[in-house]
Formats: C-alpha cells, sequence, structure tokens
C-alpha cells in the first residue's frame, strides 16, 4: 500500500503493538500533545501515520485532524477495539462489510468490503448488553464501537477511500465496565479515579483483569493484521533492517 496512509485509534493501548513491533524500526513520535499523538513511519513509497486523541467523535476528528496536518492523507482506515453484538463473532480481527452511524443513521461502505462480514455500529457512548442486542436488532449489527463512523464521514468528506480493522476486545455475552462516567469532555479516560474507585469494588477485579489480558491479545491481532495490509510483502520494514545490518 503506498502513499501517505493514516491509521487512526482512540487510546495508546491500541496501537501500542504496532508502533513497538519487533519488524517496525523508524515510528517517530511527531507530536504529543494533551492526550493527542502522532506517530510517523516514512518510507520511499510513502508514510506510515498512527494518531489518537481519546474515545468518541470529537476527539477521533482532532486525531484525524492532526494525522493529515504534515500531508494530505491517500487513505484512512479506522483501526482499535469493538465489542460484538452477535455470539456468532469471536475474538479476532474484522474488517466491516458496512459502517452505520447510530445517531444520524447514515452508512458507510469501506474502500475494502465483503457481504460475509458484519456490520460496525457507531454509537456515543460505551455499549452494555442491552445496547449490544439493541444494535444487533435493529441494524444487524455484529460490531459496535464509537469511532468508526466518524472516521468515514471524515474520509468521505475529502473524497479519500477509509479501511476498517476492528479487533474483538469483548463478546456479545461480555460487558465492559461502565467507563461512561470516567471519560472527559476530551475523550481522555481518567484512568486514576476509575482505578481508585475499581480498587473499593473487588466485584470487578476479575473483570477488569480479564479485560486487560483479551485487550493485550487483541492489540497484538491487531498490529499483524494491519501490516499485513500496509505492508503484506515486508518490504518496507526489510528495508529498514537491512539499513540497521549495515
Amino acid at each position: 500500500m503506498n502513499g501517505r496512509i493514516g491509521l487512526i485509534a482512540a487510546v495508546p493501548q491500541e496501537l501500542k503493538q504496532l508502533l513497538t513491533h519487533k519488524t517496525a524500526s523508524r515510528w517517530r513520535r511527531s507530536l504529543s500533545e494533551g492526550g493527542l499523538e502522532v506517530w510517523e513511519y516514512p518510507h520511499r513509497e510513502g508514510c506510515w501515520v498512527a494518531a489518537w486523541a481519546g474515545m468518541g467523535q470529537a476527539a477521533v476528528s482532532r486525531a484525524f485532524a492532526a494525522a493529515e496536518k504534515n500531508g494530505v492523507l491517500d487513505c484512512v482506515a479506522t483501526v482499535g477495539f469493538a465489542g460484538a453484538t452477535d455470539t456468532a463473532i469471536h475474538r479476532g480481527v474484522y474488517g466491516a462489510s458496512q459502517v452505520v452511524d447510530v445517531k444520524t443513521g447514515e452508512r458507510y461502505r469501506p474502500g475494502h468490503w465483503d457481504d460475509r462480514w458484519p456490520v460496525l455500529a457507531s454509537v456515543p457512548a460505551v455499549a452494555d448488553a442491552i445496547e449490544k442486542r439493541r444494535l444487533r436488532e435493529a441494524y444487524s449489527a455484529g460490531l459496535v464501537d464509537m469511532e468508526a463512523a466518524t472516521i468515514a464521514r471524515l474520509a468521505e468528506s475529502r473524497g479519500i477511500p477509509f479501511y476498517c480493522f476492528k479487533a474483538v476486545s469483548d463478546t456479545a455475552d461480555e460487558t465492559l465496565p461502565d467507563l461512561s462516567g470516567f471519560i472527559g469532555s476530551n475523550g481522555q479516560l481518567r484512568m486514576g479515579r476509575f482505578i481508585a474507585l475499581s480498587m473499593l469494588r473487588p466485584s470487578t477485579w476479575p473483570g477488569l483483569v480479564s479485560l486487560a489480558k483479551t485487550s493485550k491479545a487483541a492489540a497484538a491481532n491487531l498490529a499483524e493484521s494491519i501490516y499485513d495490509w500496509i505492508d503484506e510483502r515486508a518490504y518496507v520494514r526489510k528495508e529498514a533492517e537491512s539499513e540497521n545490518d549495515r
């Protein structure tokens, strides 16, 4: 995949293993401020740009704008974690046949899609078990997140293709801890406050431990899938390794 490719996430955990992958040696941070980070990997056929700024529409819009600050993007991918709303969706990395903005009803097709892939519903808040069931029934959604529709809309307004890579962090019969009260207006998770309150609720500990483990595995799978897409034959990374060996 040539050109300037944007990879937009919500939180650093979604892209950490992409940036630290053993075969990717050129990632450099180009911007860091107020929860917003942009990393770039320049190569002779273009540049990979990874950015995140927090959860939700406003934060991901900020990340998108930062990703294109140093150059026009040729395409963009919404990458990160998603919840499964269908019991047929297991842990792994999925594309989307369609992205639905639940708030507006708008629908978007990724640049590469297959009708066999699940529909992804984008919602304004973390979806609990009841909301997952509603999304499955109302939109035939198999996945749910908070950012994909915004990325799709921004890509459409710029006339560039968007792609979708989502790693399942919680299955249909699992419910994430209620994070709604811990997400600031800037999309940042107030982790200190969340951990402090969780320490007072031992019943939440097993779920948090499980989430940490599954999220780490999801991020590793996501990194491999993204590299298989942007650098299918590993030419860019092998070239960098060769330079380092000289």
